[in-house]
């Protein structure tokens, strides 16, 4: 996964020197000229500075040790008591540092210890709510990264199977085509096996890459189409109307061969005049699919275990890839089985 800019290291760093700058100069950004001028002639007043600018140091290594190390191993632990004992020990020992530091700048005034607490407490608490949230709010994007990744992980993984699934069905088809061919001693066989071999390349090499183009995914289908077609002759009548402006485009390998695998299989055998009827069309980046053929009610119910494993697939597919760019209607209508696809192309 691309890293985002801000999630750089280096970046990090400067972002968080940028901030602390920034908070450091706001009291003196914020003041009065009339009160700069009055701080000049006041040498107690440029070691206050010193002061205040070495405790907010303080703040600052408080900020990192609660987000980094306090809060996340007590709180998401649930030790709560631990946490508030720990911080309340922690300010003490702020005030105590900040105690020594304004007896060695003999300032001439007494160090009085509950009226420093008083004066840096609500500083104590604002830096330990903002690096809790700070820390909170990080630990969530980190999660939600993990979370996504192993999403897009397991999308792949499970993308991988269901185009495992789709192949072997469509490699029996094909094998039953040869083997037909090979008991006729047939002409056809030599062409049927280097269309074979083809058509294993394409599987084996294209569709490792997430996507491709409709020219390849176009010759992949018509060359599974003549191969079936040499198997049953005049049969059945096979009608295919392909009709694409731009080939440049591109989909998922092997997404629409599941539909054409189903139409071969369960529009053949006990039918009268079986007919399949494939439309494919591209227009203003939008793929018009189709797929119609004749089916017999009475012998659909003894089709073996497999049957409809490819249209789960690929129904599946379709919602995993490109969710609501897609449409598929499958109807039955008249003795007609009817898949109508409609895709947004990229």
């Amino acid at each position: 996964m691309k890293q985002v800019w801000y999630s750089i290291p280096w970046v990090k760093v400067v972002l968080h020197l940028a901030a602390w700058m920034i908070i450091f100069s706001l009291p003196y950004l914020l003041s009065s000229p009339y009160d700069n001028h009055h701080a000049n002639e006041d040498k107690g007043a440029s070691t206050f500075f010193y002061l205040n600018t070495f405790t907010n140091f303080l703040f600052a290594g408080l900020f990192y040790l609660n987000a980094f190390v306090l809060f996340p191993g007590f709180i998401y632990k649930k030790k709560y008591v631990f946490y508030c004992l720990l911080l309340i020990a922690i300010f003490f020992v702020i005030i105590a540092i900040h105690g020594l530091f304004f007896l060695l700048l003999h300032l001439n005034r007494q160090f009085i210890f509950i009226r420093s607490a008083s004066f840096n407490l609500p500083t104590f608490l604002l830096t330990v709510a903002v690096s809790s949230i700070y820390q909170m709010i990080g630990d969530r994007i980190r999660n939600e990264k993990i979370e996504k990744e192993k999403q897009e992980e397991n999308l792949k993984t499970e993308l991988s199977f269901l185009r495992s699934q789709i192949s072997p069905h469509f490699m029996f088809n094909v094998l039953n085509n040869i083997v037909a061919l090979a008991r006729t001693k047939s002409e056809l066989l030599e062409p049927t096996v280097i269309k074979l071999s083809s058509l294993m390349r394409y599987m084996l090499y294209e569709t490792n890459e997430q996507k491709a183009t409709l020219k390849t995914e176009i010759e992949y289908l018509q060359s599974y189409i003549d191969l079936q077609i040499q198997r049953f002759e005049d049969s059945v009548a096979v009608r295919v109307s392909i009709d694409i402006g731009d080939d440049q485009y591109f989909l998922e390998p092997m997404l629409l061969i599941p539909f054409v695998e189903n139409a071969f299989k369960h529009g053949i055998g006990m039918i009268e005049d079986p007919e399949i009827n494939i439309r494919l069309r591209t227009e203003k980046n939008i793929l018009h699919f189709s797929v119609q053929n004749k089916y017999n009610e009475t012998s659909s119910e003894t089709k073996d275990s497999t049957t409809g494993i490819g249209l789960a697939n690929v129904k599946r597919r379709l919602n995993l890839l490109y969710g609501k760019e897609q449409s598929l209607l499958i109807s039955q209508e008249d003795n007609w089985f009817i898949v109508s696809l409609q895709l947004k192309l990229h």
